[in-house]
């Protein structure tokens, strides 16, 4: 059976990546730093995917293990040593970490050349999040494993997409995750052949990741802090709120137009995928918390995230930024004391104002008027 270890044994990993991989006759091996998750996956060896919506339906996960990323070194480096496929769902900001976790690994297989082809997938809300992983590798390496990870090791970017919201289940290792997903891979950069059920292998990354980037995620923060604003506490009620839809659908007929400007996607598709996604949020069995989905505005508010930078290239192509302007303002507004990132962002716009600290966190100086008047809305 082919072997496949996934860092990250959360509600993404167990409900999306690892249900994928047992599906197409992977053994799953989870690592995480939860002893509550590791020890049930120890002892099971499976778990359930609950799929939310007008049909529910109930998928076994069987196969699975678990290990501890910090007390079961020794079992963590042999599962990674003899993985045909390794895979994260842990967040961008612990890529580092996943490179320090393989560097010795791909040392060890450098030494005695073993003639075994690998694929590393981040699958994570980042753009490049393999990129990252496989940069943050390089110092980490001598000559000889570069030159091996570089023949032997592909580090091919994802696109994924699935609604797992924050849950507390009876049953520790049960998910809930709504019916919708979409995991698009970079053809060109996989190495040997690989065959995931539901898996999209593309020559075209950029257009999906963007598109779901400055749909789906662009959409989704745009009503969190919209909803942050008026006191709603989960997105389904705010979707029920019309001034906010009027704001999302603004906001994505914007990044819409710049998807269709810079890919040449087809109008007509990309409006219904706007429809889609609309419909998504409004899904009532998936019950999704605001401060989740409005959690790391800092990152939200970076260069190449879900705001600034389609800001940036619309105005780059003169194309409409009224409503994403609106949106980028309730991001400014959002002071949710249980984000750490919300306490640095309120903490920065006290000592320098909104205008100086959105030039500090989205580094857009090139357009300094936006930014004033998006500091007064």
């Amino acid at each position: 059976m082919k072997q496949s270890v996934h860092f990250g044994a959360g509600n993404i990993g167990r409900g999306f990546i690892g249900l994928l991989l047992n599906e197409s006759g992977y053994h799953v091996t989870f690592l995480d730093v939860s002893d509550v998750l590791i020890n049930e996956l120890k002892k099971r060896h499976s778990y359930t995917v609950e799929l939310v919506g007008d049909k529910v339906t109930n998928i076994t996960v069987n196969d699975v293990d678990g290990l501890n990323s910090k007390t079961d070194q020794e079992a963590v480096y042999e599962a990674l040593y003899h993985a045909d496929l390794i895979t994260t769902a842990v967040g961008p900001n612990i890529l580092p970490i996943v490179a320090k976790q393989l560097a010795p690994v791909f040392e060890a297989k450098a030494k005695v050349q073993v003639d075994q082809l690998i694929n590393v997938i981040a699958c994570e809300n980042t753009i490049g999040g393999s990129a990252q992983i496989y940069n943050a590798l390089l110092p980490l390496l001598s000559v000889e494993a570069k030159n091996y990870i570089d023949t032997y090791v592909g580090f091919p970017n994802a696109a994924v997409d699935r609604i797992v919201p924050n849950q507390v289940n009876e049953d520790p290792l049960h998910v809930k995750v709504e019916p919708f997903y979409e995991w698009v891979v970079d053809s060109t950069t996989i190495k040997g052949e690989l065959h995931i059920v539901g898996m999209h292998q593309s020559k075209k990354l950029d257009a999906y990741i963007e598109r779901k980037l400055f749909t789906v995620n662009t959409g989704h923060a745009t009503v969190a802090y919209a909803a942050y604003q008026k006191g709603y506490h989960t997105i389904q009620e705010a979707m029920k709120d019309d001034s906010i839809v009027e704001l999302i659908t603004g906001v994505l007929n914007e990044t819409g137009a710049l998807l269709v400007s810079k890919h040449g996607l087809n109008p007509e598709e990309q409006g219904a995928y706007i429809e889609k996604t609309i419909d998504r949020f409004r899904n009532p069995y998936i019950i999704d918390e605001v401060t989740r989905v409005g959690r790391s505005p800092l990152r939200k508010l970076s260069a190449q995230d879900r705001f600034i930078k389609p800001l940036r290239e619309c105005i780059e192509r003169q194309l409409s930024t009224v409503y994403i302007e609106k949106a980028i303002s309730n991001v400014l507004k959002y002071d949710y004391s249980g984000d750490e990132e919300a306490v640095k962002l309120q903490k920065l716009i006290n000592e320098k104002g909104n205008y100086e600290a959105l030039m500090v966190i989205s580094g857009f100086s090139a357009y300094v008027s936006r930014i004033e008047s998006i500091s007064k809305l």
